[in-house]
């Protein structure tokens, strides 16, 4: 059996292509370049160059045959494109989706066939099984500081079956001594950081190398603006409809960063496998009534899942100010929100970014609640309980659904648990998930932070990674 191992330079792939040639398989090692440091359109502090250097190393020690190849046209035009495009929409990507489902596993994987490579093999922190039926599950790595499987939440069983992960089943620890010990030229290496094959860059430096920059306000919205919304109050209301006890449940998630979250020991423990005696592996049983989810309308689900809207409206007026009485215009003093700053442009922030608002005055920290690309205003927040932050619904449109296994595809009208995550590094979240004609819905047990249009949702039952799609609107 004839292997081709992505190797990139990092320890990781380095181990991986290390295990399949002590295993006794035909291996062989191909660098990618996705990325050209010059690029007429877009530029990035990327070193892979460096990379290179270094991968080829690692086959010379390893004692495997070194191949090179360039797909920076393939990845230009399906994954850079595609962000500049996202961003542009008002949406957020998540380009190393992308760069696995459209590159590693599909540009790289043909080019790898060519030159007789039976599977392709990754340094990704998942793993894979056989299925009853034949298909192939894709499982969390087993360590849960590093399990990768969000990034390949969009494979599909050909490119499953075609790929190998040898190091799924080891811990970052364990990887980097099997380096030290092997003497690989890659084992101290740092893991690399930023965007797939690009490299750590302004994000909105890089934006604006292709979408225009232009000034517009900065609108913060008091907690006032909630009292008495009839959106937020449809929401408080459907939610207390359909839970078991009645009650008004709290829209308002309780944080806890990504970090702080993965030094407790309790969800730790609960990373991977989950609670395997409850449905999905969810760690408790749901607040809400089946009968009652069922219940609700297509119309009523999918106002559940949409985000809050903003129609402030400031008026000005005049004032003399100074010894001189000069004339000044300001705004009229409005109790539900403020015009706080300015911005170069609505599409360079995210929903729950905090950093580059740069805007003062405030006890508790500013975050990004809403953008409305058409109109070029941001929305933010101040504290990590602002109302705005926070979602308890969230729609996936029915032809943005990803089943790992298309056997295990919900139908209409079918209600499942999984746990849930929204972005990588985010302890998985028990959720109801409702298949309906106008899409998938997921109702979390808890709100949620941060629910970014254009990132994606994904669902697993106890380690096995179930399906993902793109968040909608």
């Amino acid at each position: 059996m004839k292997i081709c191992v992505g190797l990139s330079g990092g320890v990781d792939s380095s181990v991986a292509a290390l295990l399949l040639k002590q295993q006794g398989y035909d291996v062989f090692a191909m660098f990618m370049q996705n990325w050209h440091d010059a690029d007429a359109t877009l530029h990035g502090d990327c070193q892979w160059e460096e990379d290179r250097f270094l991968a080829e190393m690692v086959a010379r020690k390893i004692g495997i045959p070194f191949y090179f190849i360039d797909l920076s046209g393939p990845y230009r035009q399906r994954v850079v494109d595609y962000m500049f495009d996202e961003y542009a929409r008002g949406r957020t990507p998540n380009p190393d989706v992308l760069c696995n489902r459209e590159i590693k596993f599909d540009a790289f994987l043909e080019a790898a066939n060519r030159l007789g490579a039976d599977y392709v093999a990754t340094g990704h922190y998942v793993r894979k099984e056989p299925a009853p039926d034949g298909s192939w599950k894709l499982l969390a790595g087993v360590d849960p500081d590093k399990d990768q499987s969000y990034f390949l939440c969009q494979l599909n069983q050909d490119q499953l079956s075609h790929a190998l992960f040898p190091i799924g089943g080891l811990t970052k620890p364990e990887v980097r001594k099997l380096a030290a010990d092997a003497d690989l030229p890659s084992a101290t290496k740092k893991d690399s950081q930023g965007i797939c094959f690009v490299g750590k860059v302004d994000l909105p430096t890089f934006l604006k190398q292709k979408l225009t920059s232009v000034e517009g306000d900065v609108v913060e919205v008091f907690d006032a603006y909630y009292a008495g919304n009839e959106q937020y109050d449809f929401i408080g209301k459907t939610l207390a409809s359909i839970r078991k006890d009645g009650a008004v449940p709290s829209l308002v998630s309780g944080y806890v960063s990504e970090d702080q979250a993965l030094r407790r020991e309790d969800l730790r423990a609960r990373w991977i496998m989950g609670t395997p005696g409850n449905e999905g592996g969810c760690s408790g049983v749901s607040p809400y009534g089946r009968d009652a989810i069922a219940a609700l309308t297509d119309e009523e689900l999918m106002r559940l899942s949409l985000p809050m809207e903003y129609d402030l409206s400031f008026e000005t007026e005049t004032y003399k100010s100074g010894r001189h009485h000069v004339k000044k215009t300001r705004y009229k003093p409005n109790p539900f929100g403020a015009v706080v700053g300015r911005h170069e442009g609505a599409q360079f922030y995210t929903v729950g970014q905090r950093k580059g608002l740069n805007i003062g005055g405030h006890k508790d920290p500013l975050f990004v609640i809403a953008t409305d690309v058409e109109r070029n205003i941001v929305y933010v927040g101040e504290g990590h309980r602002h109302p705005g932050l926070s979602r308890i619904c969230l729609r996936v449109a029915s032809d943005e659904i990803h089943w790992i296994r298309p056997s295990e595809a919900m139908l209409p009208g079918e209600m499942r648990r999984y746990r849930v995550r929204i972005r990588y590094r985010q302890p998985l979240q028990d959720a109801t998930l409702i298949c309906r004609p106008n899409g998938l819905f997921i109702l979390f047990d808890e709100p949620q932070r941060g629910i970014t249009q254009g990132q994606f949702a994904t669902w697993y039952d106890c380690d096995e990674l179930a399906g993902s799609g793109v968040i909608s609107k």
